[in-house]
């Protein structure tokens, strides 16, 4: 179930950002959703993704979709692989799915970034590795068409998400 989480100064910090991001798309104001299950938050403008998809019935997470074709996922699932964010890079950069390339990866203590092409759309994911076992997760996915419209928007709704 959505609710609204209380904001925080970081977070407050990543809603300006936003705001100031999306000065060309006059409409558009930050949202934050937050998870109920395993507590992850992401913020980003609900008037550009403006279709929530029903949260699946386990409750990991939720997907909203854009008119041009973008979506968002931001969703938790428990590390049952005991996976790292080297070892999650790794991995994807060694991934022979047609159509799946990644062209940018960045790793920190806890968290790992990749960009690329997903099937003739561009893909931006962010993960944080909890103490608590669980991954949280922000994925944005938009056509290459629509690059100089959601690149500006990706740094900031990626570096948005947050855990407990």
């Amino acid at each position: 179930m959505q609710h609204l989480h209380r904001i925080g100064w970081s977070s407050l910090a990543v809603i300006l950002s936003l705001s100031a991001i999306m000065t060309t798309a006059a409409t558009a104001k930050p949202f934050t959703y937050v998870n109920a299950r395993f507590g992850q938050s992401c913020t980003f403008p609900d008037d550009i993704f403006d279709k929530p998809m029903p949260e699946p019935e386990n409750g990991d997470g939720q997907q909203w979709l854009s008119a041009d074709g973008a979506s968002l996922t931001c969703s938790g699932i428990y590390n049952v692989d005991n996976d790292t964010p080297k070892g999650f890079v790794d991995e994807q950069k060694a991934s022979t799915e047609p159509g799946y390339k990644v062209t940018y990866s960045k790793t920190g203590k806890n968290w790992a970034a990749l960009s690329g092409t997903k099937d003739g759309n561009i893909f931006y994911e962010r993960r944080l590795f909890g103490k608590d076992d669980i991954i949280r997760t922000v994925w944005i996915e938009y056509p290459a068409a629509l690059k100089a419209k959601y690149d500006p928007l990706v740094g900031a709704i990626a570096k948005s998400l947050r855990g407990p």
